[in-house]
C-alpha cells in the first residue's frame, strides 16, 4: 500500500513539471521518512551512492558519447548514400531509404530520438518536396528510429539488463532479429502507402551489383562497427561495457585518420553534448536506486508475481497484458523513467512465470520506446513535428499503417519466442 503511494507520488510530481530524477528521488525520501516504515534514511543514501558502482553501467555514457561523435565522423552521410543505393529503387524510395538508415544507424546509435532527429534534419524537407505529406513524413521518420533503438548497442536495453540483472550482451543478440522484422514489417507499410499515393522511387531501376558494391565500399568502415561489436561479445573478446569504450576508440579512428571529417572543434562539441546527457540520464539512474530498494522492500514484484500466476495460467496471456499495460504507460512516460520504475518490479513477475528475461526485455523496450513516437506526449512525435512544422493532428492519423506494422511484430515477438531468443541462443547457447 504504501509503495503504491510511493508511486503515485513520483507520478503526480512528474505530471507537474517536476524534472524525472528529483520525482522519484523525493517520492523515494520520503519513505524513508515515514514513522511506520522504521528505516534509517542513510540508507536512501547507501543506495544511492551504491547504484553508481556498477561495471555494466559504464557502457551508457561511453555509446551516448558514441552517438554524438557519430554525427562529426562523415559516418552519416555515407550510411545515407547507401540506403538510397539500396532502396531508392522501391515505390515510396525516399521513405524506404529512412527505414534501411535507421537499420544502419542502430549499430551506431542506440537512440531513437537522436536517429529520428537527425533523419528529419537530413530527409525530411526533401521528401515532402517529392510529395510526400507532412503527417506522413513525420510519422515515417519518428516511428522508423524505433529500428534503431532494438539493434544494438541500444541505450534501453543496457538499462533494463543493469537494472533487471540481464545479460547485456544476449540482449544485444537477441535486439538484431526484431530489429529487422520491424525494418521489414515498416517497409511494406510505406510500400502500401506509397502504391495508394504514388509515391514514386528516387532511382529509375534496381542499383547494379557494382553500384551496391561501391556504395558498401565508401561505408565499410561505419558498417563493420556493429560487426566487431556482435562478434567481440560473442566470443568474449569484451564486455559490452568493453564494448562502450570499443566504439569510441573506434570512432575516434575513424573520424580522425579514416574519414578524415573529425576535427577538435567537432570533438568539443561532441562531448559538451554528451556530458549534457550523461549528466540527466546518471541523476535518474542513481536516484532510482533508493526507488528500487523501496519495491523491493515492500515485496511488490513477489505481491504482483502472486496475483498474476494465479490469474494468468497461459505466459503469452501474460505478456499481452503486461503488453498492453506497457504499451499505454509509454504514451504518458518517457521510455527511460519506464525502464527504472517497472524493470525492478516486472523482471520477477515474468521470472516467476517462467517467461525468459530476455525475450521479455526486448518486448518491453520495444513497446515503451514506441510509446515514445505517439501521442499524447511522445518525445520523438514533438521532435520530428517540431522540425518539420508538423501538425501533431495529421501526424497521429498518418502514422495508422505503420502503428499496425509494429504490433504485428510485437504480436509475434509475443507468440513465437523463438524469434527473439533464436539468435543469442545459437551464439551464446
Amino acid at each position: 500500500m504504501i509503495s503504491t503511494l510511493i508511486l503515485i507520488l513520483a507520478l503526480s510530481f512528474m505530471v507537474i513539471g517536476m524534472p524525472v530524477a528529483f520525482a522519484i528521488g523525493i517520492a523515494s525520501m520520503a519513505y524513508f521518512l515515514l514513522p511506520t516504515t522504521f528505516l534509517p534514511d542513510s540508507i536512501a543514501v547507501q543506495r544511492i551512492v551504491a547504484s553508481s558502482q556498477s561495471f555494466p553501467l559504464l557502457s551508457v555514457p561511453l555509446f551516448i558519447l558514441v552517438g554524438h561523435l557519430m554525427n562529426g565522423t562523415g559516418i552519416t552521410p555515407r550510411l545515407t548514400s547507401l540506403a538510397t543505393t539500396l532502396a531508392g529503387w522501391m515505390r515510396g524510395g525516399l521513405g524506404q531509404t529512412s527505414l534501411v538508415l535507421s537499420a544502419l544507424m542502430g549499430g551506431i546509435s542506440g537512440s531513437a530520438v537522436a536517429d529520428a532527429a537527425m533523419q528529419a534534419r537530413v530527409l525530411g524537407e526533401p521528401m515532402i518536396k517529392s510529395g510526400y505529406s507532412r503527417g506522413f513524413t513525420g510519422a515515417l521518420l519518428s516511428i522508423g528510429g524505433l529500428i534503431t533503438a532494438t539493434i544494438p548497442p541500444s541505450l534501453g536495453l543496457i538499462l533494463y539488463g543493469f537494472l533487471g540483472e540481464v545479460s547485456i550482451g544476449r540482449l544485444f543478440i537477441a535486439g538484431v532479429v526484431p530489429g529487422v522484422l520491424l525494418t521489414i514489417a515498416l517497409m511494406f507499410a510505406t510500400a502500401w502507402v506509397a502504391r495508394k499515393r504514388d509515391y514514386k522511387p528516387v532511382n529509375d531501376r534496381l542499383p547494379t551489383f557494382r553500384e551496391v558494391l561501391a556504395g558498401f565500399r565508401i561505408s565499410f568502415w561505419a558498417i563493420l562497427f556493429p560487426v566487431w561489436l556482435l562478434v567481440g561479445i560473442r566470443f568474449g573478446l569484451f564486455t559490452p561495457s568493453e564494448a562502450g569504450a570499443f566504439a569510441v576508440a573506434y570512432t575516434l579512428f575513424i573520424g580522425f585518420f579514416i574519414y578524415r571529417e573529425l576535427t577538435i572543434a567537432k570533438l568539443v562539441d561532441a562531448l559538451v553534448a554528451s556530458v549534457r546527457d550523461i549528466g540527466m540520464i546518471m541523476i535518474i539512474i542513481l536516484l532510482s536506486g533508493a526507488f528500487g530498494y523501496v519495491i523491493t522492500f515492500e515485496r511488490v514484484p513477489q505481491t504482483i508475481a502472486e496475483v498474476t500466476l494465479g490469474l494468468f495460467s497461459s505466459q503469452s496471456m501474460l505478456l499481452f497484458v503486461i503488453a498492453g499495460f506497457l504499451l499505454v504507460f509509454g504514451m504518458l512516460v518517457e521510455a527511460t523513467v519506464i525502464v527504472m520504475l517497472l524493470t525492478p518490479i516486472l523482471v520477477p513477475v515474468i521470472t516467476a512465470a517462467g517467461i525468459d528475461p530476455v525475450h521479455f526485455g526486448l518486448v518491453m523496450m520495444t513497446l515503451v520506446t514506441f510509446g515514445g513516437m505517439t501521442p499524447p506526449v511522445g518525445v520523438s512525435m514533438f521532435t520530428v513535428c517540431g522540425i518539420l512544422n508538423c501538425s501533431y493532428k495529421e501526424y497521429t492519423v498518418e502514422m495508422v499503417p505503420l502503428v499496425i506494422a509494429v504490433l504485428a511484430v510485437v504480436v509475434l515477438m509475443i507468440l513465437a519466442p523463438e524469434v527473439v531468443l533464436f539468435l543469442p541462443n545459437y551464439l551464446m547457447g
